[in-house]
């Protein structure tokens, strides 16, 4: 099976909003940061200008730092924190599996160019030709229990 080889990297910062189904995407070949957060709070603030904005971030230091709390200020942007160790409660990551399995699962790209286009053309997607399957994905509910609902093991 042919692979492709190097260390090349493609990181995508996504915001899903959830009753919309649209996606902004903040895009690099570095690192995600806590600049990459600020870039992704800018584009957040300029598409919904005016707009109560809200996003559920995970743990990561570079999303909990001082700067990004203090940029969310500036910018009039709540974030709420998902609990430590919470994938399945952080909506984007249900978003991620579903791009890796339609965009990279099987498959070889000839280039980092058109693995990279691989990708974004999922993304660009996502609410167009991927919709119906993705807004059973992102579906907000998520099932709770109530203490008599609850077995001990």
């Amino acid at each position: 099976m042919r692979t492709s080889s190097g260390r090349k990297r493609y990181n995508v910062l996504g915001a899903y909003h959830a009753i919309t189904g649209k996606l902004l995407t903040v895009v690099n070949e570095s690192y995600i940061n806590s600049v990459s957060i600020g870039e992704m709070l800018r584009l957040l603030r300029r598409s919904h200008w005016g707009e109560p904005i809200t996003i559920i971030l995970d743990n990561a230091a570079y999303q909990r730092c001082y700067w990004v709390r203090e940029y969310a200020v500036l910018l009039d942007i709540n974030l709420m924190f998902l609990p430590s160790y919470s994938p399945n409660l952080n909506l984007i990551e249900r978003l991620w599996k579903f791009v890796k399995k339609e965009s990279l699962n099987n498959r070889y790209y000839e280039s980092f160019d058109a693995f990279k286009r691989g990708i974004d053309t999922c993304l660009n997607d996502i609410d167009k030709k991927h919709r119906a399957q993705v807004s059973t994905l992102m579906n907000p509910r998520f099932q709770t229990f109530k203490n008599d609902q609850i077995m001990a093991g």
